[in-house]
């Protein structure tokens, strides 16, 4: 237990100011750079990335755990505000339906192209027009549980450090180096710039995946729900790759497609290689 607990903070009233900032995270990102961390969980993945947290509330009935109750006590102990909020306070602070008993602040990781670039990326995910937050976390989870070395989100993508999304990628959003309102363009010039070969998803028309070699430097392109990637990118790209369906399937969901893409690079890179 919380050794200093009654000592705590404690949050009372709906009309607080942190609720107020949740309210605000929730609906989208603020002027501010920061993250809703909804879950014991995700706070903990934060704390163990390093990144900077401002607030964290717990609930009682959190508190009365012991892992709750350990992790109360090192963020205190590392200079993080900690409050204990009243059950009807912790309805209003956290996004769901159901609060899990712990909600937390904390300021957002570098989500540029040079993030995802920096450190000599040997397979990018590049994720255009994925609308859906759902989506845009399991398709970091996919990348990263597949051995990826980032994500790049482009065009109109859901924000992948918005709640939704950070709930879906459980923790991978925190720890992988992400790209977000970056610029196709952008991103396709940074990506060969940086010595990546381009494959484009397509529904037809493409080579299947095992017959693409992707033991080299590549960035995967993906179109999201709908149109799919634009023409000339696909028609410029240096490998065409389409993932065989039997009929009369026609497409995948984005990230499932993701995922089996990222796990086929990664056979190739075991020494399983391309079949010609």
């Amino acid at each position: 237990m919380l050794e200093d607990a009654a000592a705590m903070k404690r949050i009372s009233s709906r009309h607080h100011p942190l609720v107020a900032r949740c309210r605000a995270l929730a609906r989208g990102r603020t002027d501010a750079p920061r993250l809703l961390l909804d879950g014991l969980h995700l706070v903990a993945d934060a704390a163990r990335a390093g990144l900077s947290i401002e607030v964290v509330a717990f609930s009682a009935r959190a508190l009365a755990g012991g892992e709750a109750s350990l992790l109360a006590e090192r963020l205190a102990a590392d200079g993080v505000e900690v409050v204990e909020a009243a059950d009807t306070v912790m309805e209003a602070l956290s996004p769901v339906s159901t609060p899990s008993g712990v909600v937390g602040i904390a300021h957002c990781p570098p989500t540029s192209l040079d993030a995802v670039l920096a450190r000599s990326p040997q397979l990018v995910v590049v994720a255009v027009d994925v609308q859906d937050p759902g989506n845009a976390g399991a398709i970091v989870r996919a990348a990263e549980a597949g051995g990826a070395t980032g994500v790049v989100f482009c065009g109109a993508s859901a924000d992948p450090f918005g709640w939704k999304a950070l709930r879906g990628s459980m923790g991978s959003a925190l720890r992988l180096p992400l790209g977000f309102g970056i610029e196709l363009s952008g991103a396709v010039e940074g990506v060969r710039r940086a010595g990546l070969r381009v494959a484009a998803t397509l529904p037809r028309g493409g080579r299947a995946p095992d017959g693409v070699d992707l033991r080299q430097p590549v960035a995967l392109l993906l179109g999201g729900e709908g149109p799919g990637l634009p023409a000339d990118v696909v028609a410029a790209a240096d490998d065409r790759v389409t993932i065989p369906m039997q009929p009369p399937v026609e497409s995948l969901n984005v990230a499932v497609a993701a995922a089996l893409l990222v796990y086929e690079a990664a056979r190739q890179r075991r020494g399983g290689g391309a079949h010609p």
